[in-house]
């Protein structure tokens, strides 16, 4: 997904694998700062960050999103929700219901129940107070939240940083007392970008070319050579791992037997897409809906097997209308997972508790992935017993690609012909004759030929002799009076 993150992001590619592995760092680093420090007394507290987590430990179970176990028909997860039932008073926390209950020592009153052996520390009531006299104020899930570009922290070392970015891995390493380890030498670099690029360790004249290339030029060895391993097909293959991963590509049928089917034509799309660099917009487009597009290109009918990459099945005892409806649900997942990073199959059952997803978006979409040709069984074939593209090896592709222009121009000669060939063939047949007609025929080793226009009874007129005479047993003769005709007549 390197890739894609570019495209959103706007980075140079070249500094894809490195900008990676800083995130991780920073997510890493900022976790482990959240988890042991204390918010200073006038910082602002977050909703998100520092009491969604408080609420959702000890609250939401019971003053959640789930109705079904709802108590006081109170949500703390929504704010009019709180507000409107005295629970939080924005701004007052003195007044606020939520407070007096977490220091009340009453057992029939104070929150979390004793029954729940959930108590909360003194650091995070106090928290709680901070959080409601700053205005009680709710952040939707981080997900659906616009990111804002943050401002370059202040480091002591700021020449260590070469992109914007080191400045905040160096902020948290300074915070914790710690320096940046010394640059890795030239082998190790390159067998680390190697293994990030293309997945796989490097040639041995590849570390010697870039280590000669490294000497002279730090920067410049190590982004040419990027480019160079990301030009190669190891990368397009590395990358698509893990998009196919997502998309659960699989070789067989996934079910019952789990025969082999044919689906290594939409593995090696996604590794040219990858390889040719597509804009992300393109890459999604052509696998939820590459054979809707106008005049849709194979490759864009290949894409489509995203959505045929479900595990299916031909057990007999299964019921097809049962196993139609098991293999939509998984497409609607899967797209909510991949493309939404949302848990759409929780929409299955009810309204999405957590994420804007209703049972009637659920089903709005199980409706569209359902629009399709796949039958309930899957035959245990290649194929899927479904509708297939015929894709020719690359070598034969040119010819396939012109056959279908010969074979029109050839039908058109043809027809064309059609209304040609009875006027011709009628001339011809007016000016025959039967020495024009024999004189075209070739006589080499030729027995008998009667001519089959003259010959009275038994004798019949021929080219071997001037005249044949049949034995009277009556088995040939000529009559002058046949069926069609003046013909010869072989009698049993």
């Amino acid at each position: 997904m390197n890739l894609f993150v570019r495209r959103v992001l706007g980075l140079d590619r070249r500094c894809l694998t490195l900008f990676c592995r800083i995130v991780f760092v920073c997510v890493l680093f900022g976790a482990i700062g959240l988890a042991n420090c204390s918010l200073v007394a006038d910082e602002t507290v977050s909703y998100n960050r520092d009491i969604r987590p408080i609420l959702a430990e000890h609250c939401f179970a019971c003053h959640g999103p789930d109705n079904a176990a709802r108590e006081a028909d109170l949500r703390l997860d929504q704010r009019d929700s709180a507000l409107e039932n005295g629970a939080i008073i924005a701004g007052n926390s003195d007044d606020s219901e939520l407070i007096a209950r977490l220091y009340s020592d009453d057992p029939d009153v104070v929150m979390p129940p004793p029954a729940t052996k959930k108590l909360l520390s003194d650091e995070d009531k106090k928290l709680l107070q901070r959080w409601i006299d700053q205005g009680a104020n709710y952040e939707s899930h981080w997900a659906f939240t616009a990111p804002i570009k943050a401002p370059l922290p202040a480091v002591a070392d700021a020449s260590w940083a070469k992109q914007p970015f080191d400045q905040f891995v160096l902020a948290v390493l300074e915070s914790k007392g710690l320096t940046p380890a010394p640059e890795a030498d030239a082998r190790t670099l390159f067998r680390r970008i190697h293994l990030d690029i293309t997945g796989l360790p490097p040639e041995p004249a590849d570390i010697v070319a870039f280590v000669a290339d490294y000497e002279q030029s730090h920067d410049g060895a190590l982004s040419q050579w990027i480019d160079r391993l990301m030009a190669r097909e190891s990368w397009g293959e590395h990358r698509a791992r893990y998009w196919l991963d997502a998309a659960r590509y699989g070789d067989t049928h996934g079910m019952h037997f789990d025969n082999y089917r044919e689906m290594w034509p939409y593995r090696d799309w996604v590794i040219r897409a990858f390889n040719s660099n597509q804009p992300y917009d393109q890459f999604v487009i052509e696998q939820l809906a590459g054979d809707l597009l106008p005049n849709p290109s194979t490759d864009q009918l290949v894409a489509t097997g995203f959505q045929r990459c479900n595990i299916t099945t031909n057990e007999g005892g299964t019921i097809e209308e049962e196993n139609l409806a098991l293999y939509s649900a998984d497409r609607v997942q899967t797209f909510g997972w991949v493309f939404l990073g949302l848990t759409t199959n929780c929409a299955q059952c009810h309204d999405h508790k957590f994420d804007p997803l209703t049972t009637k978006d659920y089903y709005a979409l199980a409706a569209y992935f359902r629009n399709t040709t796949q039958p309930g069984l899957d035959g245990n074939v290649k194929d899927g017993r479904a509708a297939t593209v015929m894709l020719p090896n690359a070598e034969d592709l040119p010819r396939w690609e012109a056959l279908p222009k010969e074979i029109e121009s050839t039908k058109a000669q043809r027809d064309a012909r059609r209304t040609t060939a009875r006027q011709d063939y009628e001339s011809w047949l007016a000016g025959l004759s039967n020495d024009a007609l024999s004189a075209s025929v070739s006589n080499e080793g030729l027995v008998f030929q009667a001519l089959m226009n003259e010959g009275n009874g038994t004798t019949i007129a021929t080219q071997s002799k001037p005249q044949f005479t049949v034995e009277p047993t009556g088995d040939l003769e000529w009559s002058a009076n046949g069926k069609f005709g003046p013909s010869l007549v072989f009698r049993n």
